[in-house]
């Protein structure tokens, strides 16, 4: 299994893509630079409050959901600073425009992907109910029951998701949108490009970590340098090295998955198998198996709503700059030729 430390350990491999900003020569407008710190300042908070406590926090459904929950707040903050900036679509160049739509759409395949497992992970709870069911039965056939539904669930969480499986290549592909464009004479447009690669690098981040979760695999885990300059640098690298450094010793070990809850609830199967074998369990031994089950159900159905969330969130992004490009072009056309644009639908 490859380690965290294998990865690519530095991805500007086209130069820095904020040094305009951050050059002696470049000054902002007071108004443009407030807006720019208040954004950094919050995106600062935001991944401060996701570095774990605790290493128990680590790979835990309860950190996803938080971490995804971030994201949303995150991706809305971006769509509100465009609008803070007076930045019109009509203003933005086209390769703006089209590393957005680029970027999006992969983020859209990657919540497909974080979606599709989570619903495989859920559709194992029938499988575990079932199996509880059986299990307060407490008869030599109820038992018998039991055990296969147990072993069809651990066969279940065993399983690959294609999906999932696809995410390296989309996140190899997103490292190399890290190159922001450049920009000139903007300096609206160059507040926009900071801004978004702060966005960036938390998402993809973020997305490594879900990524390499759900596959068992800490090839997908990310190590993403940042220069000192940001005002977010210092919690996001303390966040970065906090996780990766945990999470490669959970993947030295030999669980049935890497998932905190999912572990929980593999042990509790564990520990009654002795007793399903021997025919008789105890109903006051079956209630930790119970609590985990529950437990897992619950944090699995959370980060679920907060994947549809940020899911919504990047589509209506998308929507709303294509219907203002198609505003544009209606305009542009009406300015040359009104019959034309009259018969022209978009």
């Amino acid at each position: 299994m490859a380690r965290p430390q294998d990865l690519p350990r530095g991805f500007f491999p086209f130069g820095n893509p904020f040094k305009n900003l951050s050059s002696k020569n470049s000054v902002l407008p007071s108004k443009l630079l407030s807006l720019l710190n208040n954004f950094e300042t919050n995106l600062a908070s935001s991944v401060r409050n996701l570095v774990p406590k605790e290493k128990s926090q680590i790979l835990t459904v309860s950190w996803m959901k938080l971490a995804m929950e971030s994201l949303c707040e995150t991706h809305n903050s971006i769509k509100t600073l465009i609008t803070d900036l007076e930045l019109p679509v009509s203003d933005w160049e086209d390769k703006w425009v089209d590393v957005y739509l680029d970027i999006s759409v992969k983020l859209l395949d990657l919540c497909n992907a974080f979606s599709s497992e989570l619903t495989r992970l859920n559709q194992g709870h029938l499988l575990l109910q079932f199996a509880l069911h059986n299990l307060e039965a407490n008869s030599p056939q109820n038992l018998s029951k039991a055990q296969s539904s147990l072993d069809s669930w651990k066969k279940h969480i065993g399983s690959k998701n294609p999906r999932i499986e696809n995410c390296r290549a989309i996140m190899s592909s997103l490292v190399q949108t890290l190159n922001l464009p450049k920009v000139k004479n903007s300096a609206k447009g160059k507040v926009l490009m900071r801004a978004m690669y702060g966005v960036k690098v938390k998402t993809l981040y973020i997305s490594g970590v879900f990524a390499a979760a759900f596959s068992g695999s800490s090839q997908n885990l990310m190590y993403l340098t940042v220069s000192n300059e940001l005002p977010w640098a210092q919690p996001f690298m303390e966040m970065q090295n906090t996780m990766n450094a945990e999470i490669k010793n959970i993947f030295l070990s030999e669980g049935l998955t890497v998932l905190k809850e999912l572990e929980a609830v593999d042990s509790g199967v564990q520990k009654l198998y002795p007793a399903i074998q021997q025919g008789s369990v105890d109903p006051i031994s079956l209630q930790p198996l119970k609590d985990s089950v529950t437990a897992l159900s619950d944090g699995l159905d959370l980060v679920s709503k907060e994947v549809d969330c940020f899911f919504k969130i990047l589509l209506s992004g998308r929507d709303t700059l294509l219907e203002n490009l198609r505003s544009m072009g209606a305009s542009t056309i009406l300015a040359t030729s009104p019959r034309k644009a009259a018969g022209k639908k978009f």
